[in-house]
């Protein structure tokens, strides 16, 4: 059958496999706990171990509580007792201390699952992602349908104007299931160009049809897989899909004059999208693109050879008329209700994106991505990288890949 399979942003571990360290500790008297937790923290602090909690108590079989104290780090593949730090060694002598090492988990839990097993070792703290991304707990039925449908969208694009394949972007707001953008690489499909992209039926027809594959009974199809076989082949037959190959544009350019490459390094399916959405957003709010009672026009990219050179426009001018129209904390523009970039839309990929077009999402703060096949030497978003998981980014979105039956291919 059809499967919808969350990526999470960090590679899950077996909660009996977590990574540990060594640390010293020792079992104090409970009226001695605040003393010695003050003092520690200050001459040995876990700045590495913050999820780690530096009391533990536990329950004996004689109904008495034992508390036990985490001293400090001990070194990697040392268990010499006599390697403390000095300042924690005067405490241990001062306080008549009996130390000992132990494992801790070397990383903080990402699941409520690898907390309950770090406890097993030593208290940890957990805490769930603080960012909320929609849809992780799973999809109804018409939900299902909807991706499913749109899926095959973006598969019919790759396939549509090309004798070979390549990565295909469906760019999509969720609310209303609305088209906002189509592209393939190095292509970028118009709204007029959309009605002839996937043969007779065209994007808004398909659109209708969304979620309707099910028997006269109601019940849900049953599909099957794709094989390994159909999957070697299809391989195959995609050497020209950019995220895959990032480096073929090169090779066209020795093979071919700059006049006859259409291959360019920046216009894969995702950037192709995120430019014809730009378009749109001009195209439909002419009057929320202007700097200084000029309007900005974006210069298509040119060959490799031949970038255009982009008008430089009057930073003055451009952060005062910024100020003067103001934008709401939704990211919508107050004035005349423009998108802010791409926030809150989801996107649909025929192949998993490289960290180019994964970092241009990000960029461009989509909700939700969804790709059909992995990219084993380039992908971003779970076979190589995981970009979605990188804390020190200021957004995060929720990716899944969907497995499609093989008469879909």
């Amino acid at each position: 059958m059809c499967q919808i399979i969350y990526i999470p942003d960090k590679l899950p571990i077996p909660p009996g496999q977590q990574p540990t360290v060594n640390v010293f500790a020792a079992v104090v008297e409970p009226k001695l706990i605040n003393n010695l937790v003050r003092r520690l923290n200050q001459i040995a602090p876990l700045e590495n171990l913050r999820h780690v909690k530096r009391v533990q108590k536990k329950h004996l079989e004689d109904g008495k509580t034992q508390i036990a104290l985490i001293l400090c780090l001990a070194r990697e593949n040392n268990c010499n007792l006599d390697d403390m730090p000095s300042d924690v060694q005067e405490l241990v002598t001062s306080y008549q201390l009996s130390a000992f090492i132990t494992k801790v988990c070397k990383e903080a839990a990402s699941t409520k699952e690898e907390w309950e097993e770090q406890c097993k070792l030593w208290p940890t703290s957990y805490h769930p992602p603080t960012y909320n991304i929609d849809g992780i707990t799973g999809f109804n039925e018409e939900e299902t349908q909807s991706v499913f449908g749109l899926m095959r969208l973006a598969i019919e694009l790759a396939q549509s104007s090309h004798k070979t394949v390549v990565n295909a972007a469906v760019i999509i707001d969720p609310s209303d299931k609305q088209v906002i953008a189509t592209a393939c690489d190095h292509h970028i499909f118009s709204e007029n160009a959309m009605s002839n992209a996937s043969g007779e039926t065209g994007f808004k027809k398909r659109l209708e049809s969304i979620g309707s594959h099910a028997d006269s009974n109601g019940a849900t199809i049953h599909e099957t897989l794709p094989s390994s076989a159909s999957l070697k082949v299809l391989k195959q037959s995609c050497s020209n899909v950019s995220c895959l190959y990032p480096w073929r544009w090169v090779e066209q350019q020795l093979q071919h004059s700059s006049n006859s490459c259409s291959w360019h390094p920046l216009r894969h399916a995702a950037i192709a999208a995120i430019e014809s959405s730009a378009a749109r957003d001009r195209r439909l709010f002419p009057t929320s693109g202007t700097v200084g009672d000029k309007s900005i026009e974006m210069e298509p990219m040119g060959p490799p050879t031949n970038l255009a050179k982009r008008q430089k426009t009057d930073l003055d001018n451009a952060k005062s008329e910024e100020e003067k129209r103001g934008t709401d904390i939704e990211g919508i523009d107050s004035k005349s209700g423009r998108p802010y970039l791409c926030t809150g839309y989801d996107i649909y990929l025929v192949w998993e994106p490289c960290i180019m077009c994964a970092m241009a999402l990000i960029h461009q703060r989509v909700r939700r991505v969804f790709f059909a096949f992995p990219n084993p030497s380039d992908g971003a978003l779970g076979s190589v990288r995981r970009l979605q998981g990188q804390k020190s980014l200021n957004h995060h979105y929720a990716v899944f890949r969907v497995l499609l039956p093989e008469d879909a291919l």
